[in-house]
């Protein structure tokens, strides 16, 4: 990884961050075939590694296999380690060794580090990255330390690598689980009415969720609201709506018939986690077209722009409401918080939500065909992989290899983000400052 983080200088950021993406997935591939990699001593097709491994780095949680009982101990460290690379960022994880290593960061290196992050500036970016790392290891560890108590009681020893792993697999927004030696594929169904388990998961994925430029406000100005940064503002804003305004449908329509403290702690989980975690503690199965749509809505939205979680982002869809708001209103500008929204951003915006919805349709009705589902369920695939969430319908150890394939490239897709493959594909263009006559079109 030391050797990736070494750029030439004929490829750009955009082009390392998925290099090395890639190049990440492949290496855990590659050593999840191993015959010892599984519990039953034989090798792993490489298409069933490959898929395990991308949604590992990509922090998504769709998996062929029940990860307790199909991998062996190695295989489960190999599928942790590529989640906490994937969490943090490869260029996050590169830059740490480096650092580590005290060798100096080249002012290349720091522009690489400053996309891979969402930055918005170069200045202080080796500073953040260590910020980010440290911070990032003694949250998990804290909720490693929470949960042991109540794994270590049911499952001795093993309960301690359980904890570590569920900690690390939920502030990395990554869904992948070790339950199934209970029940294959069953998630957290056997805690939903565990508040310690339920409570340092949410926050757990709320905080990996929240953005790294996030965090660094939080610490740097506290309460002192009015001196965050207007992305600050609106993801945490925003962030609480797209909390909020589920966890009471799910309560009041969809988890009714649950007792009153397993009804309120499913409803906020299950309003947290489509953020991109993967984790449920109820059956989503079971759950109206309605419920199962909303969840589908969330999980394309995803988590915040520099953070572990996927999706489109929330600032996207911020972004998005303030300019129609601002059509409405006949007003010249899009604003936030007393800011005015540039037109590049909102071009960006735009265009990310094209990009994710027609990914999202397409994949859905091309699955939906090849493998003769019902279209609702495929669209939910198609969602959780190209928001890397995770969750699921139950469908995806059933699909063949074309629909395997689609939902890998979703899964990738989503993590790197669509402008990220856009720019990469297109750096060497030169832009173009002619401009054609302008001629109005009519619109809605």
């Amino acid at each position: 990884m030391h050797v990736l983080f070494r750029i030439p200088k004929h490829i750009n950021s955009f082009q390392i961050i998925i290099l090395g993406f890639a190049g990440v997935i492949l290496f855990g591939a590659l050593l999840l075939m191993l015959p010892f990699s599984s519990q039953s001593g034989h090798m792993t097709p490489f298409l069933d590694s490959l898929f395990t491994a991308t949604s590992a780095v990509c922090v998504t949680g769709l998996v062929l296999h029940d990860t307790a009982t199909y991998w062996s101990g190695f295989g489960q460290a190999v599928i942790l380690l590529l989640i906490q690379i994937g969490g943090m960022g490869v260029i996050t994880v590169a830059a740490a060794i480096t650092m580590i290593s005290g060798r100096r960061i080249s002012l290349m290196q720091r522009s690489t580090m400053q996309e891979a992050i969402a930055a918005p500036k170069v200045g202080g970016i080796v500073r953040l990255t260590g910020f980010i790392i440290r911070s990032t290891l003694v949250l998990e560890c804290l909720g490693a330390a929470v949960m042991a108590p109540i794994f270590y009681r049911e499952f001795g020893l093993r309960g301690l690598w359980m904890a570590l792993f569920h900690s690390i697999s939920a502030f990395c927004n990554a869904g992948f689980d070790l339950m199934g030696i209970r029940e294959h594929f069953s998630s957290l169904t056997s805690y939903e009415s565990n508040p310690v388990i339920n409570i340092t998961i949410m926050l757990l994925i709320i905080i990996g969720g929240m953005g790294f430029l996030t965090w660094e406000d939080i610490r740097t100005n506290r309460l002192h609201l009015h001196k965050y940064r207007m992305q600050s503002k609106v993801i945490l804003s925003t962030m609480s709506v797209l909390l909020l305004v589920p966890a009471v449908y799910f309560f009041f329509f969809e988890l009714d018939g649950m007792p009153l403290q397993a009804r309120l702690l499913g409803s906020m989980f299950q309003s947290v986690t489509p953020r991109t975690a993967g984790f449920n503690t109820v059956d989503l199965t079971q759950m109206s077209e309605a419920g199962q749509f909303i969840i589908i809505m969330l999980m394309l939205i995803g988590g915040s722009p520099g953070s572990t979680a996927g999706g489109m982002k929330i600032t996207t869809l911020a972004v998005l409401f303030a300019t129609a708001i601002a059509t409405f209103c006949r007003k010249e500008y899009a604003h936030l918080f007393g800011r005015r929204i540039g037109d590049s951003v909102i071009k960006h915006a735009a265009t990310i939500f094209l990009m994710y919805i027609s990914l999202f349709l397409t994949s859905g009705v091309v699955i939906s065909i090849a493998e003769s589902l019902p279209i609702v369920t495929c669209l939910f695939e198609t969602a959780s992989a190209i928001g890397t969430v995770g969750l699921t319908l139950g469908i995806t150890p059933q699909l063949g290899h074309l629909s395997q394939l689609i939902l890998i490239v979703l899964m990738f897709l989503g993590r790197v983000g669509g402008l990220t493959l856009i720019f990469a594909a297109l750096s060497g263009t030169h832009r173009n400052v002619s401009r054609l006559p302008q001629e109005s079109i009519t619109v809605g």
